[in-house]
C-alpha cells in the first residue's frame, strides 16, 4: 500500500484487488463518500480531493452548463457517477462527466449501466498530482469519446480514436471552443470573482456564436 498526501489530493493505492472486492467497496461506501475510486485491472486508487482540486472542478462544470445553455442544447450531467465495465475490469469516477450528443438516449434514466447504456460523451479529469493508475486506459476502455484533463496549470483536450486518445485543439461537443480559450478562463478563475468570471465567460460564448 502506498499513501501520498498533498495540499490538493490524498491518494491511497491498493494492489491485487478483485473486481468483486471493488464492487463491494462501492456498495459499502455508498455515493455520499468524499473519496473517488479508479480501478484498473486489480489496482485500486482511492483519491480524496481537497480545495485546490475541487475549485477547478466547479468552474469546469459551470462552463459546460453555460456553453450548453447559450448554444441551446440539452445535456445530462452525470457528475462523478461510477463508470465501470466488468468485462474490461475497468472503473472510474470522473470529476465531471456529461451526456451531450447522446443526451436523448439517457434522458429519464435513474441508473446507468455501461454494459447496455452509452458512455458519457465528455469527461473531465483533474489530477493535480500524478495518478498511480492509467486513467487514459480506463477511459478508453469505457468508450468516453472526449476527455479534458487538468493538472492545476495545463488543460488538454483529447479525442478517442481507435481506442487511443489523441490530443486535439478543439472540443468535439462544442466545436467552436478551443483548449486555449477554456484554459484562459480557468487561469482567470484563480484571481477573479466567480460571478464576474461566469458573466465574462457567457459574454465570450455569445460573441463566439453570434
Amino acid at each position: 500500500m502506498l499513501v501520498k498526501s498533498t495540499p490538493a489530493e490524498q491518494r491511497t493505492v491498493l494492489h491485487n484487488i478483485s473486481w468483486e472486492t471493488f464492487e463491494a467497496l462501492l456498495r459499502d461506501t455508498g455515493e455520499d463518500r468524499g473519496s473517488r475510486f479508479a480501478y484498473d485491472c486489480g489496482t485500486l486508487e482511492i483519491m480524496t480531493p481537497l480545495f485546490e482540486h475541487e475549485n477547478p472542478k466547479i468552474q469546469f462544470d459551470r462552463f459546460i452548463f453555460a456553453l450548453a445553455e447559450e448554444v441551446g442544447i440539452e445535456i445530462k450531467s452525470a457528475g462523478s457517477t461510477t463508470l465501470k465495465r466488468r468485462l474490461a475490469r475497468q472503473g472510474i469516477e470522473p470529476d465531471n462527466c456529461y451526456y451531450i450528443q447522446t443526451e436523448s438516449r439517457v434522458r429519464g434514466r435513474r441508473t446507468l449501466n455501461l454494459e447496455n447504456d452509452p458512455p458519457p460523451d465528455l469527461a473531465i479529469e483533474i489530477d493535480i498530482t500524478s495518478s498511480s493508475v492509467n486513467k487514459f486506459g480506463i477511459y478508453a476502455a469505457l468508450g468516453i469519446t472526449e476527455l479534458w484533463t487538468y493538472d492545476g496549470q495545463n488543460l488538454k483536450f483529447y479525442q478517442l480514436v481507435e481506442e487511443q486518445y489523441i490530443e486535439c485543439k478543439f472540443s468535439i461537443a462544442f466545436p467552436f471552443v478551443s483548449m486555449s480559450e477554456i484554459s484562459r478562463f480557468i487561469e482567470q478563475s484563480k484571481n477573479m470573482g466567480e460571478i464576474a468570471l461566469l458573466k465574462t465567460f457567457r459574454a465570450w460564448v455569445r460573441e463566439k456564436i453570434g
